[in-house]
């Protein structure tokens, strides 16, 4: 009997192809969105994760001012190089203390110029951000303490504004700073955030101060925790020291801030996973949509076979029959939407993966709710349709023209 109203509800749908074709659409754009923007946002996620990780758990970053609604740090104090030597000197557990400026400024060489960030910091830099020099050095003690015009750059910078040529040795212009390049640093790609990592220049912290800055603030420390030392014991101990060297008074809110990495991970996982969620609502609506326009033809369907019904309860056919009819092509049609849909999602997925350069996350979970929600669509949005075919007079419906 089931084979039998399956085959009677193929038949239906192809009677009429355009329509079920149209009728499909709605639910192939539905489902292709929600898994579509389910797995990139996943995907995010775990490039977000991936690259934060890298850097270690054991990260620490230290910047003037609170962040957060309402709270402003444009008038906190910036930290000093005797900031900095206090932490290494005067915090245990520490392998490294790294000061952190930072401005865009332009890089020439020859007739190629290209606007890069440059750094300011020292070879804690290097430790602190997992950097490695696959070719050349790191700074020399004198050339840190002097502020010569030394520097390390990265793969884009050697790409683009050297090409061919050999970097190492030459001098390029940095600003109005002209700079020797002392060593190159391995590629590290895009970030979770899309920006090139590559595109960087390293100076050593006071000739970025005298030379680019023009003062000798420092606006971000990261320091690393030795391997097995509780990060939160550090936390303490930098805010306890940080309060003593500011002169804050018990009571009285930091004008500083201290956070480690598991933090910060957990903070973006949580932005992208809510901004995952968000897009799939969003895209949800379009499966509604689709849902609606399944009941919409089938009312219009029922309309059209009026005496078709008429006649297959005239001779015999139970209301549950004609129910079950109609709610097997509502049902069907969804499906074969919803595995569309499916395929043209992952489809989507992968090329804006690839294009994003963002891990292709396949979740089965999400291929099986998405495949049921849209049976479910059908289920809900044909049954009144089904019902009000059901309960036709026949009478009525073999007097319909």
């Amino acid at each position: 009997m089931f084979w039998e109203t399956l085959k009677l509800a193929l038949m239906a749908i192809r009677r009429n192809p355009t329509r079920s074709i149209l009728t499909v659409l709605g639910v192939v754009i539905g489902v292709a969105a929600v898994i579509a923007m389910v797995t990139i946002g996943k995907g995010t996620t775990e490039k977000v994760t991936a690259d934060m990780s890298k850097l270690g758990t054991n990260l620490l970053f230290m910047r003037p001012g609170q962040f957060g609604p309402g709270r402003s740090s444009a008038e906190a104090k910036a930290f000093s190089i005797r900031d900095v030597e206090a932490l290494r000197n005067q915090i245990s557990g520490v392998v490294a203390v790294a000061p952190q400026v930072s401005k865009s400024a332009t890089v020439v060489y020859g007739t190629e110029s290209r606007t890069s960030t440059v750094f300011g910091s020292d070879n804690s830099f290097f430790i602190t951000g997992g950097w490695t020099i696959v070719d050349g050095r790191e700074f020399l003690e004198g050339e840190l303490r002097s502020g010569r015009a030394a520097c390390v750059i990265g793969q884009t910078v050697k790409k683009e504004i050297f090409g061919n040529i050999e970097p190492l040795g030459r001098s390029m212009r940095i600003a109005n700073v002209s700079c020797e390049v002392i060593g190159v640093l391995e590629a590290k790609g895009r970030s979770s955030f899309g920006s090139d990592q590559d595109d960087t220049v390293i100076m050593p912290l006071r000739t970025f101060q005298r030379r680019i800055a023009g003062d000798t603030d420092i606006g971000v420390v990261h320091i690393g925790a030795a391997e097995g030392v509780d990060t939160q014991k550090v936390q303490a101990d930098v805010e306890r020291l940080m309060r003593e060297r500011r002169g804050i008074r018990p009571g009285k809110e930091d004008d500083f801030s201290v956070g480690d990495m598991s933090q910060l991970v957990a903070m973006q996982t949580a932005t992208t996973s809510v901004m995952t969620g968000l897009l799939g609502a969003v895209a949800g609506v379009s499966l509604l949509v689709g849902g609606i326009g399944i009941m919409n033809i089938m009312l219009v369907s029922v309309t059209e076979r009026t005496r078709e019904i008429g006649i297959r309860l005239a001779i015999g056919a139970l209301e549950s029959q004609v129910l079950t009819q109609f709610l097997v092509e509502a049902v069907v049609i969804s499906l074969f939407g919803g595995l569309t849909g499916i395929l043209i999602g992952l489809g989507l997925a992968l090329v804006a993966a690839q294009s994003m350069s963002i891990p292709f996350v396949f979740d089965p979970t999400t291929i099986l709710i998405a495949f049921v929600f849209s049976a479910l669509v059908g289920v809900v949005f044909g049954f009144f349709p089904a019902r009000r075919a059901a309960q036709l007079d026949p009478i009525e419906a073999l007097r319909h023209e």
